[in-house]
């Protein structure tokens, strides 16, 4: 029993230093997780996982903005560096829900909300591949073949850029590939509707919202109807 009331307040700490953003408070209570003989695995499920999605209702509610976002991520980033070298090989994946490409497409200079979802893809378990801004389409599909990406995130923040967002699916379908990538698009101009002319798989409208569509594209995406929409 004392084992439990132990293990709970040490899941509990992993998760406060993720929503305070202290990453030696982290990287000290993942170690006490190891000393503890907590796996490794339910330390980042049950631990830090509960922070940052903590981090994400409090982005949601405009509580706290991308500058605590990001200290959130270093956080769980030292946290996880601790951990994972002690997660077995063959359960690595557990803890890895994806790989995703992002980026805010040609014409379009604007990064903080892109900037906020790659955060928050990152430390909700995908291993992100930022391409900046102003990037042109094509640059998308070849850095998602490189890294074997499973999403291609594309955000838009002005109206004349959107057309980018499309010119991705239409290159993916000119050589066959379409259906190898899960495709979400945000950004303010961005709608719901625009989500579906295009031909997209997911829209969020937030940044805790294109997590909840990108768990809900790779979990049963190939089992649902199509769009993914959260707004």
């Amino acid at each position: 029993m004392q084992d439990e009331i132990r293990n709970k307040e040490i899941l509990e700490k992993l998760a406060k230093t993720v929503m305070d953003g202290d990453e030696e408070r982290a990287k000290k209570a993942a170690e006490e997780a190891l000393k503890a003989k907590i796996d490794p695995i339910s330390a980042i499920k049950d631990g830090l996982t509960n922070g940052i999605k903590i981090v994400g209702e409090k982005v949601h509610n405009f509580e706290i903005f991308l500058p605590e976002v990001i200290l959130a991520a270093d956080a769980m980033k030292a946290a996880m560096a601790v951990l994972k070298p002690h997660i077995a090989a063959e359960r690595a994946n557990e803890v890895m829900r994806g790989k995703a490409v992002i980026g805010t497409v040609r014409g379009d200079i604007h990064d903080i909300g892109k900037n906020l979802v790659a955060a928050m893809l990152e430390v909700s378990g995908y291993e992100v591949h930022d391409m900046g801004t102003d990037c042109p389409s094509t640059k998308f599909i070849e850095k998602a073949k490189e890294v074997g990406a499973d999403i291609i995130g594309m955000s838009s923040l002005m109206v004349t850029s959107m057309c980018y967002q499309k010119d991705v699916i239409d290159y993916l379908k000119d050589m066959n590939e379409r259906n190898k990538y899960w495709i979400m698009v945000g950004g303010g101009p961005v709608t719901p509707q625009w989500t579906i002319e295009i031909g997209a798989d997911g829209y969020g409208r937030f940044s805790d919202d294109a997590v909840e569509v990108a768990n809900t594209l790779m979990e049963k995406g190939s089992e649902i109807k199509l769009p993914v929409i959260k707004e």
